[in-house]
């Protein structure tokens, strides 16, 4: 019997602390698992399929995410299925839009370029409610050391150093658009520390807990646990490799926007 299938493009947003990041896994509770359960609750079918653009970490949160849902043998009234997708959906789970795509069209495949932040505060303990969203260093950092520092992981590099156990299959070489530490005004609530930070990284692609190493070797840096030529060695292709270790937690961590590129 012939197939005919339908494709669609959603756009999500997620607040990730109660979940083991997107990949569906046994026994926890995961993003993938929610949404397919929400779709199939929708759909009243189990004839369809989910592929996300990149897969978020345990707690990490995404104010812009993509996935495509392959519909097969029916095609969907977008409105009537977004609306029911977003009122059964988590609260923590929301829908931002919907779009009929075409085979053609493959979400892992197509060029996207994502931008990260990971919000931080330091110096005194903030309200607990902002311990979702950020990360908060108890002891006194040096902004402006990091702030500079952020600066050469921009180029083309070898990662090797910020890749979590890669194995003789990893691609370790990578090209960052932008990084930049400033001033938190990206997302604010009443709870959160009058003064915080966000590290700010754009490219086409991460290594496996890449950003949050970089994270923890600039946190290094602003303690003075380490120096700007260490993190310069760290890039370095002709320096003794070097392992590190500090990777900080996946709450602060957020998929702040892709852009899907032609």
């Amino acid at each position: 019997m012939f197939r005919k299938r339908f494709y669609y493009l959603i756009k999500l947003q997620y607040l990730g602390f109660r979940y083991h990041g997107w990949q569906k896994q046994p026994k926890v509770n995961t993003l993938q698992r929610m949404v397919e359960r929400t779709i199939n609750y929708v759909l009243e079918t189990k004839d369809f399929k989910v592929l996300a653009a990149g897969r978020t970490d345990a707690k990490v949160s995404a104010n812009e995410a993509y996935i495509e849902l392959f519909v097969d043998h029916k095609s969907l009234e977008l409105k009537n299925f977004f609306d029911l997708l977003n009122e059964n959906l988590p609260q923590d789970i929301r829908a931002i839009s919907i779009e009929e795509t075409d085979e053609s069209f493959n979400i892992i495949q197509h060029p996207k370029v994502k931008e990260y932040m990971y919000l931080f505060s330091f110096g005194k303990k903030p309200h607990p409610f902002s311990a979702p969203f950020m990360y908060t260093i108890m002891s006194q950092l040096n902004i402006d050391n990091m702030t500079r520092a952020a600066k050469l992981f921009e180029g083309k590099h070898n990662f090797r150093s910020y890749c979590h156990r890669p194995n003789e299959h990893t691609i370790v070489h990578g090209e960052i658009l932008k990084c930049e530490i400033v001033k938190n005004t990206f997302y604010t609530a009443s709870f959160f520390p009058e003064e915080s930070y966000a590290l700010r990284v754009k490219g086409e692609g991460f290594k496996r807990n890449q950003i949050r190493l970089m994270m923890g070797v600039l946190l290094d840096l602003g303690k003075g646990k380490v120096n700007v030529d260490f993190i310069k060695k760290t890039l370095d292709p002709n320096a003794e490799e070097i392992i590190l270790e500090h990777i900080v937690p996946g709450s602060g961590l957020i998929l702040n926007a892709i852009e899907l590129t032609k």
